[in-house]
């Protein structure tokens, strides 16, 4: 089966355009609409949220009838449909009902591309980091040129862009051919018999405080930022550097992973991620500080990412794939994004930043913890 490298590419390069797009500025949007941290923590929440719920039922949909990229398209097109209510919504309510519908549509469709894209790949899974970077450059691209356009126009102008990238999204996801389904096998391992492994267990536990551990950083990073004294450009700029240091990782991917084994790489993302954190928090004015803290997003994200997208394809096989994709989803992105963006907008609130910040550093180091003592050493070859 030819590999169809570029289509591929292009909905990565969108998808996470958005990402570019909704990550850093949507609080900064919120703000200046006039929301509290609270209300911007529970509104950045809601993102997260309908990841914990929406990628399972569009993955047992995948797993039963087949036709994922079918399911790819639809849901690209009803979030872009959703997503054009916004330019009506502004109540607190209005804003969290359009985020609730586009995101669940649009947290759909993740999933079930990465195992199309896995089912074109075959054997050539060290191939997946070079078609994955597409997405991060399309995150940089964004994050760049949107900080200079908010610099200029005002937070207002994410709405337009947030809308051309839906729609580029949805065009890109017609590109892409449903791959020919693999064979299964008749005699498989049912999902509740895979769950209950205590491997697996801690595999759960360990990605869910790892996204935790990010809440502040993904509600409030540009907003503190700002509160330093620095420019929406600059805090682009940053974002993008973040990003960029993670496309390097993504390059040599292949090769950390078969020389460390992913339980390693895995560990040492979440280790790394609770210094970001505390050199975050601790000292924003040093803008040396603030350059390292960016470039250990290749960890937090890259090297992170990638071993656990090892670990799902390698505990979730034939019928599971799209559901185990999927729970990796929710259970990292959605409900540990989730619960992060809420509590650190409490946190924010009446502790302020350094001790939301020095929170996150303990959930990512707990996390490190329970990957070293329970995920099984085998994958450390």
């Amino acid at each position: 089966m030819q590999l169809p490298y570029w289509r591929l590419s292009s909905f990565y390069f969108f998808y996470f355009a958005l990402l570019g797009a909704l990550v850093p500025y949507w609080g900064l949007f919120l703000q200046n609409r006039g929301f509290d941290a609270i209300a911007i923590g529970e509104l950045m929440a809601i993102l997260m949220a309908t990841k914990i719920v929406a990628p399972y039922i569009w993955g047992w949909l995948g797993d039963h009838l087949g036709h994922r990229m079918r399911i790819v398209q639809v849901a690209s097109l009803i979030s872009l449909l959703v997503f054009a209510l916004m330019f009506e919504a502004n109540t607190y309510w209005s804003i969290a009902l359009v985020m609730t519908l586009y995101s669940f549509f649009w947290n759909a469709s993740l999933p079930q591309f990465e195992v199309v894209t896995f089912t074109y790949l075959k054997e050539r899974i060290a191939k997946y980091a070079q078609i994955r970077l597409w997405g991060s450059v399309g995150f940089i691209i964004t994050v760049l040129l949107l900080g200079m356009w908010v610099d200029h126009q005002g937070t207002e102008v994410i709405l337009p862009a947030v809308m051309v990238i839906f729609i580029s999204i949805w065009l890109s996801s017609l590109l892409v051919k449903d791959p020919d389904p693999e064979p299964h096998p008749h005699q498989e391992i049912s999902l509740s018999q895979v769950l209950k492994k205590p491997a697996i267990i801690a595999f759960f536990v360990a990605v869910f405080l790892m996204q935790m551990s990010h809440g502040p950083y993904y509600a409030f990073y540009s907003i503190y930022m700002e509160q330093h004294g620095y420019s929406k450009t600059f805090i682009g700029q940053m974002w993008g550097l973040g990003v960029f240091a993670e496309v390097l990782m993504f390059i040599v991917m292949h090769r950390l992973l078969e020389r460390y084994g992913a339980r390693r790489v895995l560990v040492a993302s979440l280790l790394l991620a609770a210094m970001r954190w505390i050199m975050i928090g601790a000292w924003p004015d040093s803008l040396t500080n603030i350059v390292l803290a960016q470039c250990l997003h290749a960890a937090t994200f890259g090297t992170f990412h990638a071993s656990a997208i090892h670990l799902v394809h390698h505990y979730f096989r034939g019928r599971l794939q799209g559901r185990g994709q999927a729970l990796y989803s929710s259970v990292s992105f959605g409900a540990g994004g989730a619960m992060g963006s809420l509590a650190s907008g409490y946190a924010w609130e009446s502790l302020g930043p350094f001790h939301t910040f020095a929170i996150a550093t303990v959930f990512a180091v707990i996390g490190a913890w329970v990957a070293w003592q329970f995920i099984d050493s085998a994958h450390d070859h």
